[in-house]
């Protein structure tokens, strides 16, 4: 796969998975917009990471769940790199140990707002852009098994990610006839640092990885492969799918 001459975005890309899909599209030839909402160290590891590739990195600070914010992002896009190509969605907090009966409202709009509505208003400037460039590109969201799953103390994560899973179905129909393909990601257990209290506990990363058919934790290069491959030309005829990567997490579930 080569991505010589294109020019993609990346939300959260500040560490984990958002870190690691930037290198390798990097790699492949792309030059990259990196989005981060407050860790400046980690953004800028990232940029020189990609820049050690030979690519540009265009830094960019962002909350994905005000359009506002968002559409300064894209202006800065347009801007110092001009139109983009591909769109990674990668954005999200996580969330545990909230009953539903117990949730603040607060955290409950904090979660939708930024893991799913955060999706939306990136992807809206995207489709824009696209359309005024003559149509195709394309939009990968990144998810979570969290969609196929129960999250229980945890809802209005699985909800968020869950409604990914529709956006993405939703927007591949409305967007087939100016050929952008939209798809989604749906990670397992990936050691990053949204993940890292599980990775810090050494009961609770063996009850995890008990779970997995793979016996072990996925790390970001995982997804990155799976972000590339949706990405990429030779996946011009996928769209509307979410690739589940997990080591046979959510096969598992069942029997577990």
């Amino acid at each position: 796969m080569t991505f010589k001459d294109k020019r993609a975005l990346i939300t959260g890309a500040d560490s984990g998975i958002g870190r690691a899909a930037a290198i390798h599209l990097a790699r492949a030839g792309a030059d990259v917009v990196i989005a981060y909402h407050n860790d400046r160290d980690g953004i800028a590891e990232t940029a020189r990471h990609v820049e050690a590739e030979g690519r540009r990195a265009v830094v960019a600070q962002v909350d994905v769940g005000d359009p506002a914010s968002v559409k300064a992002l894209y202006e800065t896009a347009a801007r110092d790199l001009g139109p983009l190509d591909i769109l990674v969605a990668n954005a999200g907090q996580a969330m545990s140990g909230m009953a539903v009966a117990e949730m603040e409202d607060e955290r409950l709009e904090t979660i939708l707002r930024v893991n799913l509505m955060g999706a939306l208003f990136t992807a809206r400037p995207f489709i824009r852009m696209r359309r005024e460039a003559g149509g195709r590109g394309k939009i990968v969201f990144v998810s979570s098994v969290a969609q196929h799953l129960p999250t229980p103390e945890s809802a209005p994560y699985g909800m968020s990610k869950a409604g990914l899973g529709s956006l993405c179905r939703s927007l591949s129909r409305e967007l087939a006839e100016d050929r952008i393909n939209v798809n989604n990601v749906a990670p397992g257990l990936i050691e990053t640092p949204m993940t890292s209290d599980r990775f810090e506990d050494p009961g609770k990363l063996e009850t995890s990885l008990e779970r997995i058919p793979w016996h072990r934790a996925g790390q970001p290069e995982d997804i990155a492969h799976a972000i590339l491959y949706l990405a990429s030309d030779e996946a011009d005829y996928v769209t509307g799918h979410t690739l589940v990567v997990d080591g046979g997490l959510t096969m598992q579930w069942g029997g577990a």
